[in-house]
């Protein structure tokens, strides 16, 4: 008899928390129970499971007890208030915030990239930034066939980033100014809908914005390659889910665009979808909802004869977020790595 895991959602009435809860279900991951833990403001709620209504409790350290796995998408304060309590109690969380990412003692694991790396957990793996998952899956297999010297990425990204109810304002904001109205920005500083801006998260002294950052620093960990120079512009576009993101590659020697096509196609997680004759190419509509990173329109970079450009759309609230995590359990399940780790340390 296959064995079946104590799974909690911290965060569960979330965007990513709803995803999480509908992929251990149609992925068919082994639960023999499931807590569904959130805010006291959320406390009380009922969610749908297999077709049962389970009941949405305010968390506490009381909690996590009898629970094998966490995994959490609440935001790095949560995070930071119950991991350490979890684990404690004898589980294993998986991350979905920013809390513990560049923590050294905390492996940061895209499966399709790095999946040894989880076997050394403490008890705790981070999920990396929804626009570093889809960055990563496309880049990796080049990078294993001729290492990357320069990445430069500019990102159009979805109000699904910023959760939920970003969501509804786009949709609120879209209806208001279709109507001759004045559109309302509370979730984002400034209207998104008809419109867009450099990603809102706050700026460093170099005038790059933590998510941009996140992007360098998170990519460069995960390959396991600092030396790779990486810079990035993120802007919000007025998409209602799945991030897009323009890539441009430079390598120490040129990289011909058809083995980069062959090998794409070829890679784990990826779905090539090019249409030359069409202009056809990947787009967060068609995107929304896959699993798979959809990529395309890789070109030889005109301006650098050992560059490459490819475009990449993927949802940012699937492989992006709830679906890394989930793919990281199943890793951890198949390897037999999920095992409660008293010695961790955060």
């Amino acid at each position: 008899m296959s064995k079946s895991y104590r799974v909690a959602i911290l965060g569960a009435t979330g965007a990513v928390g709803a995803e999480l809860l509908e992929l251990l279900e149609s992925r068919n991951f082994p639960i023999s129970n499931l807590k569904l833990l959130a805010s006291p403001r959320s406390a009380g709620r009922t969610l749908k499971f297999q077709g049962e209504d389970l009941p949405v409790a305010a968390v506490t350290a009381e909690s996590f007890a009898n629970v094998d796995l966490v995994l959490a998408s609440a935001g790095g304060s949560t995070s930071k208030a119950w991991a350490k309590t979890a684990i404690a109690a004898g589980a294993v969380v998986i991350d979905n915030s920013s809390a513990f990412r560049m923590d050294s003692q905390v492996p940061l694991i895209v499966p399709e990239v790095n999946p040894q790396a989880a076997a050394h957990h403490q008890g705790l793996i981070a999920n990396p930034n929804c626009t570093t998952i889809l960055m990563a899956v496309a880049v990796w297999p080049l990078h294993q066939v001729q290492p990357v010297k320069r990445l430069i990425a500019a990102t159009y990204q979805s109000a699904s980033g910023a959760g939920a109810q970003a969501m509804v304002e786009l949709q609120t904001q879209s209806q208001a100014i279709l109507q001759g109205e004045t559109p309302q920005a509370e979730i984002f500083p400034y209207p998104l809908a008809f419109n867009l801006f450099p990603h809102n998260s706050p700026l460093n002294d170099w005038g790059y914005c933590e998510e941009e950052m996140k992007m360098v620093n998170e990519t460069r960990k995960i390959f396991g390659s600092p030396e790779i120079a990486i810079t990035a512009t993120c802007v919000r576009v007025p998409v209602l889910r799945a991030h897009s993101e323009a890539i441009n590659l430079e390598f120490a020697h040129p990289f011909p665009v058809e083995k980069a096509r062959e090998i794409l196609a070829a890679a784990p997680g990826v779905k090539l979808v090019e249409d030359w004759q069409a202009n056809y190419f990947p787009m967060p509509m068609e995107a929304s909802g896959k699993d798979e990173v959809l990529v395309g329109r890789i070109r030889q970079d005109i301006s650098h004869p050992c560059g490459l450009e490819l475009w990449l759309s993927g949802d940012q609230i699937r492989k992006g977020a709830a679906l890394n995590a989930i793919q990281i359990a199943e890793l951890l399940v198949a390897k037999n790595w999920l095992h409660p780790a008293a010695a961790a340390t955060i």
